[in-house]
């Protein structure tokens, strides 16, 4: 396993060097190999496969742009997510995706569901459920839950309140507890 990493280590360092030099084969050979990856992470916040496409494609164009701060310290992968996800996040900030976010105050009757019921799904039907969530509750959910993000690192990647990030996540479990019962 660990002579596949290094492999795959070196072979994504010298597309890399090559797209520095503008190499269009090396770029087009780094999209082939991350374009489904990155149109996973573009789908977990927006639902419409179109707008997650020009959000795959916008994402591309940055990361190309600014592929040159790849400092070669930690997963290239990794790194890419970033500029994914921020890109996805600059979408929905520009479409006002969370102007309509409640504050925690209004979620705590909400919150009192078992929290185990999660665990008796697939990932696959997890992943259907998360992608009908609201705009705003996926985004916060996704940021939170996935991507590890904290409440107040939300709020200001979002421009909301800590307490708008936390209602959202609680709304969106709460949500997602009712569609996985549904499945059961």
């Amino acid at each position: 396993m660990h002579l596949i990493e290094t492999n795959t280590e070196r072979m994504d360092e010298q597309l890399i060097s090559r797209c520095l030099k503008n190499d269009r084969r090396a770029q087009q050979q780094l999209y082939d190999k991350y374009a489904p990856t990155m149109m996973t992470v573009c789908l977990r916040y927006v639902k419409d496969k179109q707008v997650a496409q020009d959000i795959l494609q916008d994402g591309f164009v940055k990361m190309f742009a600014k592929i040159h701060t790849y400092s070669g310290l930690g997963s290239f992968t990794g790194w890419m997510k970033k500029i994914f996800v921020n890109t996805a996040l600059e979408f929905l900030r520009q479409n006002d995706v969370l102007k309509y976010g409640t504050n925690i105050d209004d979620a705590y009757d909400l919150a009192n569901k078992e929290e185990t019921i999660v665990e008796k799904i697939s990932a696959d039907e997890l992943m259907k459920c998360i992608t009908e969530l609201p705009d705003g509750f996926r985004t916060v959910f996704n940021m939170f839950a996935i991507e590890g993000y904290s409440h107040a690192e939300i709020a200001e990647k979002l421009g909301i309140q800590e307490g708008t990030s936390r209602s959202q996540y609680a709304r969106a479990r709460i949500i997602l507890q009712q569609k996985i019962l549904k499945l059961m």
